[in-house]
Protein backbone atom coordinates (compact mmCIF):
# COMPACT_ATOMS: atom_id res chain seq x y z
CA UNK A 1 0.00 0.00 0.00
CA UNK A 2 1.26 3.45 -0.88
CA UNK A 3 0.47 6.57 1.11
CA UNK A 4 -1.85 9.06 -0.55
CA UNK A 5 0.38 11.92 0.58
CA UNK A 6 3.92 12.09 1.85
CA UNK A 7 2.71 13.68 5.08
CA UNK A 8 6.12 13.27 6.67
CA UNK A 9 7.94 14.94 3.77
CA UNK A 10 5.58 17.84 3.04
CA UNK A 11 6.77 21.27 4.34
CA UNK A 12 3.37 22.40 5.65
CA UNK A 13 2.63 19.01 7.16
CA UNK A 14 6.07 19.11 8.76
CA UNK A 15 5.25 22.45 10.32
CA UNK A 16 1.95 21.11 11.69
CA UNK A 17 3.72 17.97 12.90
CA UNK A 18 6.32 20.04 14.74
CA UNK A 19 3.64 21.65 16.90
CA UNK A 20 1.82 18.40 17.49
CA UNK A 21 5.07 16.66 18.41
CA UNK A 22 5.88 19.37 20.95
CA UNK A 23 2.56 18.63 22.67
CA UNK A 24 3.51 14.95 22.64
CA UNK A 25 6.84 15.76 24.27
CA UNK A 26 5.12 17.62 27.11
CA UNK A 27 2.82 14.65 27.70
CA UNK A 28 5.68 12.13 27.51
CA UNK A 29 7.55 14.11 30.18
CA UNK A 30 4.54 14.22 32.51
CA UNK A 31 4.05 12.00 35.55
CA UNK A 32 1.55 9.79 33.68
CA UNK A 33 3.27 6.37 33.65
CA UNK A 34 4.96 5.56 30.34
CA UNK A 35 3.33 2.12 30.19
CA UNK A 36 -0.10 3.71 30.56
CA UNK A 37 0.74 6.17 27.81
CA UNK A 38 1.55 3.35 25.40
CA UNK A 39 -1.60 1.38 26.33
CA UNK A 40 -3.72 4.47 25.64
CA UNK A 41 -2.05 5.01 22.26
CA UNK A 42 -2.56 1.38 21.32
CA UNK A 43 -6.22 1.25 22.36
CA UNK A 44 -7.20 4.45 20.53
CA UNK A 45 -5.30 3.28 17.46
CA UNK A 46 -7.14 -0.06 17.54
CA UNK A 47 -10.50 1.71 17.68
CA UNK A 48 -9.54 4.07 14.85
CA UNK A 49 -7.99 1.35 12.69
CA UNK A 50 -4.62 3.09 12.47
CA UNK A 51 -2.11 0.44 11.44
CA UNK A 52 0.76 2.93 11.31
CA UNK A 53 0.25 3.94 14.96
CA UNK A 54 -0.36 0.36 16.08
CA UNK A 55 2.89 -0.70 14.44
CA UNK A 56 4.75 2.14 16.15
CA UNK A 57 3.29 1.93 19.62
CA UNK A 58 3.27 -1.84 20.02
CA UNK A 59 6.92 -1.93 18.95
CA UNK A 60 7.87 0.98 21.20
CA UNK A 61 6.03 -0.60 24.13
CA UNK A 62 7.75 -3.95 23.56
CA UNK A 63 11.14 -2.24 23.29
CA UNK A 64 10.41 -0.53 26.64
CA UNK A 65 9.75 -3.92 28.26
CA UNK A 66 5.99 -4.35 27.85
CA UNK A 67 5.01 -8.02 27.67
CA UNK A 68 3.49 -9.67 24.62
CA UNK A 69 0.65 -10.93 26.81
CA UNK A 70 -0.44 -7.43 27.80
CA UNK A 71 0.00 -6.08 24.26
CA UNK A 72 -2.12 -8.91 22.89
CA UNK A 73 -4.90 -8.25 25.40
CA UNK A 74 -5.29 -4.48 25.08
CA UNK A 75 -8.38 -4.83 22.86
CA UNK A 76 -9.95 -7.15 25.47
CA UNK A 77 -8.85 -5.21 28.56
CA UNK A 78 -12.24 -5.59 30.27
CA UNK A 79 -11.90 -9.37 30.34
CA UNK A 80 -8.14 -9.45 30.99
CA UNK A 81 -6.61 -9.71 34.45
CA UNK A 82 -3.21 -8.32 33.45
CA UNK A 83 -4.00 -4.60 33.77
CA UNK A 84 -4.01 -2.55 36.96
CA UNK A 85 -7.14 -0.73 38.09
CA UNK A 86 -5.50 2.56 37.11
CA UNK A 87 -4.67 1.25 33.62
CA UNK A 88 -8.23 -0.02 33.26
CA UNK A 89 -9.56 3.43 34.19
CA UNK A 90 -7.26 5.03 31.58
CA UNK A 91 -8.38 2.54 28.92
CA UNK A 92 -12.04 3.19 29.69
CA UNK A 93 -11.48 6.95 29.41
CA UNK A 94 -9.61 6.36 26.16
CA UNK A 95 -12.48 4.40 24.66
CA UNK A 96 -15.12 6.94 25.61
CA UNK A 97 -12.93 9.87 24.58
CA UNK A 98 -12.19 8.23 21.23
CA UNK A 99 -15.75 7.18 20.44
CA UNK A 100 -17.28 10.65 20.75
CA UNK A 101 -19.26 10.17 17.53
CA UNK A 102 -21.22 7.40 19.23
CA UNK A 103 -23.00 10.17 21.10
CA UNK A 104 -22.47 9.23 24.73
CA UNK A 105 -19.30 11.25 25.33
CA UNK A 106 -17.35 10.60 28.51
CA UNK A 107 -19.61 9.57 31.38
CA UNK A 108 -19.33 11.05 34.85
CA UNK A 109 -18.67 7.54 36.20
CA UNK A 110 -15.74 7.03 33.82
CA UNK A 111 -14.27 10.43 34.74
CA UNK A 112 -14.70 9.78 38.47
CA UNK A 113 -13.00 6.40 38.11
CA UNK A 114 -10.03 7.96 36.32
CA UNK A 115 -9.86 10.72 38.94
CA UNK A 116 -9.55 8.07 41.67
CA UNK A 117 -6.31 6.84 40.13
CA UNK A 118 -4.70 9.94 38.63
CA UNK A 119 -3.93 13.39 40.01
CA UNK A 120 -4.73 16.60 38.14
CA UNK A 121 -1.45 16.66 36.19
CA UNK A 122 -1.86 13.04 35.17
CA UNK A 123 -5.49 13.60 34.17
CA UNK A 124 -4.38 16.58 32.07
CA UNK A 125 -1.76 14.40 30.41
CA UNK A 126 -4.28 11.60 29.88
CA UNK A 127 -6.84 13.90 28.25
CA UNK A 128 -4.14 15.51 26.12
CA UNK A 129 -2.79 12.13 25.10
CA UNK A 130 -6.21 10.82 24.08
CA UNK A 131 -6.75 13.93 21.94
CA UNK A 132 -3.23 13.72 20.51
CA UNK A 133 -3.28 10.05 19.51
CA UNK A 134 -6.67 10.55 17.89
CA UNK A 135 -5.11 13.41 15.88
CA UNK A 136 -2.19 11.23 14.78
CA UNK A 137 -4.60 8.40 13.91
CA UNK A 138 -6.57 10.71 11.67
CA UNK A 139 -3.50 12.01 9.84
CA UNK A 140 -2.31 8.47 9.19
CA UNK A 141 -5.66 6.90 8.30
CA UNK A 142 -6.71 9.74 5.98
CA UNK A 143 -3.39 9.61 4.11
CA UNK A 144 -3.17 5.79 4.29
CA UNK A 145 0.28 5.64 5.86
CA UNK A 146 1.49 2.04 5.52
CA UNK A 147 2.31 -0.04 8.57
CA UNK A 148 5.00 -2.58 9.22
CA UNK A 149 8.32 -0.85 8.66
CA UNK A 150 8.58 1.17 11.87
CA UNK A 151 11.72 0.69 13.95
CA UNK A 152 11.49 1.49 17.69
CA UNK A 153 12.68 5.01 18.38
CA UNK A 154 12.93 6.00 14.73
CA UNK A 155 11.22 9.35 15.34
CA UNK A 156 13.40 10.16 18.33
Amino acid sequence: MDARLNFYGNPLAGKVGKYINSAGKAIAESSLPAATQELVKIRASQINGCGFCLDMHTKDAAAAGETALRLNLVAAWREATVFTEAERAALELTEEGTRLADGAGVSDATWANAAKHYDEEQLSALVGLIALINTYNRFNVITRQPAGDYQPGQFG
